[in-house]
């Protein structure tokens, strides 16, 4: 018969803790926590990390188990993803409840939601196989738009999606290949970076979740229950169209373009009928999501590249080409961005640097 866990045996010494005063600040939390909610803490063990200095473990309870956000305070801010559950929650979407919160220290225990993403349980080969689990999170989408209000969350205005913008020419462009920003190439890139923003901001405004996609939604436990959210603490309120943009073209997985459109139809009909302000021309709607995700995909490739050059992850840079065939892909579709187009083929090395000019469109 095995032995059942010691709730205040010591911490797993497998958590590599770069700083030892910070390990030692943990250690006291956890002594402190563990028995107000039966936790195991021999039982702790890491559950992932993200692209920030976040990291999450896994620690069994007496109930089951839950997950500590580990989120040092001099790099990451606890309060958003405090504020954003509390929203989700009453929205009616599954998010992780805080059940308790070290705010000075960035320590948080969460109820944990499951060991499975949407991403881990799709079947990337058979991509209608998957359309269940995408009308439940269109769903999740939907109910997160309509509790939006005005004036709740950070705005998603002109000089943020300037500053997100910026990150490409920087971060990807400059330092990661190397280029030299020429006037011309500037010039493209000014033009080009006004039209997007100027068809963005053209939307109207709901809630974003801003990196609405399968690695951030929980697979349902139970068929009947529904995908749990997380990521969610740079939320803000912008246009409607960048939900469903991130969704559809997803950083680490691609869809043909049929069944991009068949989710995004179907998002846009429920939506109408639940009268989000999507319009009433799916053409148009479409184009202003493309639009929306091109912006999405200049400001992933410059935090990718970031993350690399900058962070040391180098990891996230691996699934830049994806988004650059994104980004090639839209930009072929409108005759307004060819100039765009253009500098990114020559970026790319898909075509000689003399045989275009990018000022011309």
């Amino acid at each position: 018969m095995s032995q059942a866990p010691n709730p205040q045996a010591p911490p797993m010494t497998g958590i590599v803790w770069p700083d030892p005063q910070r390990a030692v600040q943990f250690a006291a939390w956890l002594t402190q926590v563990a028995p107000v909610h039966c936790l195991h803490t021999g039982t702790l063990r890491v559950a992932s990390a993200d692209a920030s200095f976040r990291r999450y473990f896994r620690i069994d309870s007496d109930q089951g188990s839950s997950i500590i956000m580990d989120a040092p305070p001099q790099q990451e801010n606890c309060q958003p993803f405090v504020k954003v559950a509390r929203l989700m929650k009453v929205a009616g979407l599954t998010v992780p409840d805080v059940l308790a919160w070290d705010e000075p220290q960035g320590f948080m225990l969460l109820s944990d939601l499951g060991g499975m993403t949407m991403m881990q349980v799709i079947n990337p080969d058979h991509a209608q196989a998957n359309l269940p689990l995408y009308l439940q999170a269109v769903e999740a989408l939907i109910a997160w738009q309509l509790a939006s209000r005005p004036g709740v969350l950070p705005p998603y205005d002109e000089v943020l999606l300037r500053r997100e913008l910026a990150l490409f020419p920087e971060w990807y462009l400059g330092r990661h290949k190397g280029l030299v920003i020429t006037d011309a190439m500037r010039l493209t890139l000014d033009s080009s970076f006004d039209q997007i923003v100027a068809a963005n901001l053209a939307q109207p405004s709901v809630y974003v979740h801003r990196d609405f996609m399968p690695r951030n939604l929980m697979a349902p436990r139970e068929a009947a229950s529904a995908l749990g959210v997380l990521d969610f603490q740079d939320a803000v309120y912008g246009p409607i169209t960048y939900d469903i943009a991130s969704l559809m073209r997803d950083a680490f997985l691609s869809w043909d373009e049929a069944f991009c459109l068949d989710v995004t139809v179907r998002y846009w009909q429920q939506a109408r009928q639940a009268g989000l302000p999507v319009g009433d021309d799916f053409g148009e709607f479409y184009r202003a999501v493309e639009w929306m995700g091109l912006q999405r995909h200049l400001k992933v490739a410059g935090i990718f590249a970031r993350l690399t050059l900058r962070d040391g992850k180098p990891r996230y840079l691996a699934d830049t080409p994806r988004f650059i065939s994104y980004v090639r892909s839209t930009c072929a579709r409108y005759r307004e961005l060819k100039a765009l187009l253009r500098l990114v083929d020559q970026a790319e090395g898909f075509v000689e640097p003399i045989v275009f000019g990018f000022g011309r469109q």
